[in-house]
Protein backbone atom coordinates (compact mmCIF):
# COMPACT_ATOMS: atom_id res chain seq x y z
CA UNK A 1 0.00 0.00 0.00
CA UNK A 2 1.38 3.35 -1.03
CA UNK A 3 2.34 5.60 2.04
CA UNK A 4 0.03 8.24 1.03
CA UNK A 5 -3.03 6.34 1.81
CA UNK A 6 -1.50 5.05 5.84
CA UNK A 7 -0.37 9.25 6.18
CA UNK A 8 -1.96 12.51 5.90
CA UNK A 9 -1.92 14.83 2.50
CA UNK A 10 0.39 17.51 3.26
CA UNK A 11 0.63 20.71 1.98
CA UNK A 12 3.25 23.54 2.34
CA UNK A 13 2.50 26.83 2.62
CA UNK A 14 4.66 29.91 2.75
CA UNK A 15 5.20 33.26 2.16
CA UNK A 16 8.48 33.45 -0.12
CA UNK A 17 10.30 36.93 -1.36
CA UNK A 18 11.00 36.75 -5.32
CA UNK A 19 14.28 35.01 -4.46
CA UNK A 20 12.38 32.70 -2.59
CA UNK A 21 13.93 33.83 1.02
CA UNK A 22 11.57 33.00 4.19
CA UNK A 23 12.72 36.53 6.00
CA UNK A 24 14.72 39.27 5.99
CA UNK A 25 17.77 38.27 7.29
CA UNK A 26 18.64 34.75 9.84
CA UNK A 27 16.94 34.94 12.85
CA UNK A 28 14.74 37.58 12.02
CA UNK A 29 10.34 36.83 12.59
CA UNK A 30 8.87 36.09 9.74
CA UNK A 31 6.09 38.07 10.65
CA UNK A 32 8.35 41.12 9.41
CA UNK A 33 7.44 39.92 5.61
CA UNK A 34 4.15 38.84 6.47
CA UNK A 35 2.98 42.56 7.62
CA UNK A 36 3.16 43.24 4.18
CA UNK A 37 0.61 40.33 2.80
CA UNK A 38 -2.97 41.51 1.51
CA UNK A 39 -5.58 41.19 3.16
CA UNK A 40 -7.07 38.99 0.94
CA UNK A 41 -3.56 36.33 0.83
CA UNK A 42 -3.86 36.76 4.87
CA UNK A 43 -7.69 35.13 4.09
CA UNK A 44 -6.34 32.78 2.30
CA UNK A 45 -3.79 31.30 5.07
CA UNK A 46 -6.21 30.93 7.62
CA UNK A 47 -8.74 29.94 5.19
CA UNK A 48 -6.08 26.67 4.38
CA UNK A 49 -5.58 26.39 8.28
CA UNK A 50 -9.40 26.00 8.93
CA UNK A 51 -9.59 23.12 6.45
CA UNK A 52 -6.64 21.49 7.65
CA UNK A 53 -6.92 18.87 10.91
CA UNK A 54 -3.60 19.69 11.60
CA UNK A 55 -0.69 22.23 11.29
CA UNK A 56 3.10 22.02 11.52
CA UNK A 57 5.98 23.97 11.98
CA UNK A 58 9.37 23.80 13.55
CA UNK A 59 10.80 24.14 17.16
CA UNK A 60 13.16 27.10 15.71
CA UNK A 61 9.59 28.89 14.19
CA UNK A 62 8.11 28.54 17.53
CA UNK A 63 11.34 30.09 19.29
CA UNK A 64 11.51 32.99 16.70
CA UNK A 65 7.57 33.89 15.60
CA UNK A 66 5.98 32.64 19.29
CA UNK A 67 3.07 32.35 16.98
CA UNK A 68 -0.38 30.39 17.93
CA UNK A 69 -1.09 29.01 14.95
CA UNK A 70 -4.96 29.14 15.16
CA UNK A 71 -7.48 30.29 12.75
CA UNK A 72 -8.38 34.18 12.42
CA UNK A 73 -10.25 36.07 10.07
CA UNK A 74 -12.55 33.34 8.56
CA UNK A 75 -15.15 31.22 10.37
CA UNK A 76 -13.95 27.21 11.66
CA UNK A 77 -12.00 25.07 14.21
CA UNK A 78 -8.15 25.83 14.94
CA UNK A 79 -6.43 22.90 13.88
CA UNK A 80 -4.35 20.25 16.01
CA UNK A 81 -0.93 22.15 16.23
CA UNK A 82 1.82 19.52 15.67
CA UNK A 83 6.01 20.53 16.91
CA UNK A 84 8.56 18.44 16.26
CA UNK A 85 11.36 18.61 18.08
CA UNK A 86 14.09 16.15 19.17
CA UNK A 87 14.61 17.11 22.97
CA UNK A 88 11.35 18.53 23.20
CA UNK A 89 13.47 22.10 23.86
CA UNK A 90 10.46 24.66 23.20
CA UNK A 91 9.30 27.03 25.81
CA UNK A 92 6.63 26.14 28.55
CA UNK A 93 5.45 29.53 28.30
CA UNK A 94 4.87 29.20 24.43
CA UNK A 95 1.37 30.65 23.00
CA UNK A 96 1.35 27.24 20.49
CA UNK A 97 0.55 25.73 23.60
CA UNK A 98 -2.48 28.06 24.50
CA UNK A 99 -5.91 26.36 25.30
CA UNK A 100 -6.72 27.20 21.33
CA UNK A 101 -6.65 23.95 19.87
CA UNK A 102 -4.72 20.63 21.06
CA UNK A 103 -0.75 20.54 20.60
CA UNK A 104 1.20 17.26 19.97
CA UNK A 105 4.76 18.02 20.75
CA UNK A 106 6.86 14.75 18.67
CA UNK A 107 9.86 13.98 20.70
CA UNK A 108 12.92 11.39 20.45
CA UNK A 109 14.07 8.83 23.32
CA UNK A 110 16.73 11.64 23.82
CA UNK A 111 14.59 13.97 24.99
CA UNK A 112 14.33 14.05 28.85
CA UNK A 113 11.23 12.61 30.97
CA UNK A 114 11.29 16.20 32.91
CA UNK A 115 11.03 18.15 29.63
CA UNK A 116 8.26 15.93 27.98
CA UNK A 117 6.16 16.30 31.95
CA UNK A 118 6.61 20.12 31.99
CA UNK A 119 5.11 20.33 28.42
CA UNK A 120 2.13 17.59 29.28
CA UNK A 121 1.51 19.80 32.36
CA UNK A 122 0.65 22.67 30.04
CA UNK A 123 -1.72 20.13 28.12
CA UNK A 124 0.45 19.16 25.12
CA UNK A 125 0.07 15.36 23.84
CA UNK A 126 3.79 14.12 24.19
CA UNK A 127 4.15 11.37 20.72
CA UNK A 128 7.71 9.60 20.74
CA UNK A 129 8.49 8.93 17.44
CA UNK A 130 12.58 7.91 16.92
CA UNK A 131 15.89 7.30 18.80
CA UNK A 132 18.00 10.91 18.64
CA UNK A 133 15.99 12.60 16.10
CA UNK A 134 11.85 12.69 15.35
CA UNK A 135 11.29 10.28 12.48
CA UNK A 136 9.34 12.24 10.88
CA UNK A 137 7.37 9.23 8.39
CA UNK A 138 6.81 7.57 11.57
CA UNK A 139 5.26 11.14 13.04
CA UNK A 140 3.16 11.58 9.57
CA UNK A 141 1.95 7.95 10.55
CA UNK A 142 1.37 8.57 14.60
CA UNK A 143 -1.09 11.54 12.97
CA UNK A 144 -3.02 10.00 10.28
CA UNK A 145 -3.99 6.49 12.52
CA UNK A 146 -3.91 8.15 16.29
CA UNK A 147 -5.07 11.30 15.82
CA UNK A 148 -7.24 11.51 12.40
CA UNK A 149 -5.14 13.69 10.47
CA UNK A 150 -6.01 13.06 7.37
CA UNK A 151 -4.86 16.98 5.86
CA UNK A 152 -1.91 18.30 6.94
CA UNK A 153 -0.52 22.04 6.90
CA UNK A 154 2.63 23.15 6.62
CA UNK A 155 4.22 26.47 7.65
CA UNK A 156 7.80 25.35 8.50
CA UNK A 157 11.23 26.98 8.23
CA UNK A 158 13.61 25.73 5.71
CA UNK A 159 14.85 22.93 7.60
CA UNK A 160 11.63 21.26 8.32
CA UNK A 161 10.46 22.00 4.64
CA UNK A 162 13.84 20.44 3.86
CA UNK A 163 13.68 17.10 6.11
CA UNK A 164 9.86 16.58 4.95
CA UNK A 165 11.13 16.88 1.18
CA UNK A 166 14.19 14.62 1.97
CA UNK A 167 11.13 11.86 3.14
CA UNK A 168 9.53 12.45 -0.06
CA UNK A 169 6.52 13.54 2.47
CA UNK A 170 5.05 16.91 0.79
CA UNK A 171 2.32 16.62 -2.12
CA UNK A 172 1.42 19.90 -2.63
CA UNK A 173 3.02 23.40 -1.87
CA UNK A 174 0.71 27.17 -1.79
CA UNK A 175 3.42 30.20 -1.97
CA UNK A 176 2.55 33.42 -1.14
CA UNK A 177 4.65 35.88 -3.48
CA UNK A 178 5.93 39.15 -1.91
CA UNK A 179 7.41 41.77 -4.09
CA UNK A 180 10.75 42.00 -2.19
CA UNK A 181 14.29 40.61 -2.93
CA UNK A 182 16.50 39.79 0.54
CA UNK A 183 19.81 38.39 -0.48
CA UNK A 184 21.90 37.30 2.04
CA UNK A 185 23.96 34.13 2.07
CA UNK A 186 22.55 33.29 4.70
CA UNK A 187 19.51 34.27 4.71
CA UNK A 188 16.51 31.69 5.28
CA UNK A 189 15.21 29.93 1.74
CA UNK A 190 12.28 28.14 1.40
CA UNK A 191 14.19 24.55 1.45
CA UNK A 192 17.62 23.74 2.47
CA UNK A 193 19.36 20.40 3.28
CA UNK A 194 19.06 19.41 -0.27
CA UNK A 195 22.04 18.52 -2.41
CA UNK A 196 21.13 17.52 -5.89
CA UNK A 197 24.33 16.76 -7.95
CA UNK A 198 22.39 17.05 -11.14
CA UNK A 199 19.90 18.20 -12.80
CA UNK A 200 18.04 14.62 -12.73
CA UNK A 201 18.00 15.05 -8.62
CA UNK A 202 16.44 18.12 -8.87
CA UNK A 203 12.41 17.75 -7.07
CA UNK A 204 9.97 18.26 -9.90
CA UNK A 205 6.86 20.36 -10.08
CA UNK A 206 4.04 21.02 -11.79
CA UNK A 207 1.86 24.65 -11.88
CA UNK A 208 -1.48 23.75 -10.96
CA UNK A 209 -2.90 27.40 -10.55
CA UNK A 210 -1.85 30.71 -10.37
CA UNK A 211 -4.45 34.05 -9.13
CA UNK A 212 -3.81 37.08 -7.52
CA UNK A 213 -4.77 37.40 -3.63
CA UNK A 214 -4.96 41.32 -3.05
CA UNK A 215 -1.71 42.47 -4.32
CA UNK A 216 -0.22 39.01 -3.94
CA UNK A 217 0.58 36.64 -6.68
CA UNK A 218 -0.34 33.28 -5.59
CA UNK A 219 1.18 29.51 -6.94
CA UNK A 220 0.10 26.48 -5.97
CA UNK A 221 2.21 23.16 -6.81
CA UNK A 222 1.88 19.47 -6.92
CA UNK A 223 4.80 17.53 -6.49
CA UNK A 224 6.17 14.77 -9.14
CA UNK A 225 6.78 11.66 -8.31
CA UNK A 226 8.42 9.41 -10.65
Amino acid sequence: MSDQHTRPHVMLVSEVTIDGKLTVTRGASSKLLMQFMSHEAEVLLHQIRADSDAIMVGANTIRIDNSFLTVRHVPGKSPIRVIPTSKGDISPDANVLSPDAPTIIAVSKSASHETCNELAQKGAIIEVCGEKSVDLPYLMKILYNKHGVHNLMIEGGSTLNGQMFQNDLIDELTLIHLPFIAGGEDTPSLVTGLYPRDVADLLKLDLITQYMAGDNLITKWRVIRS
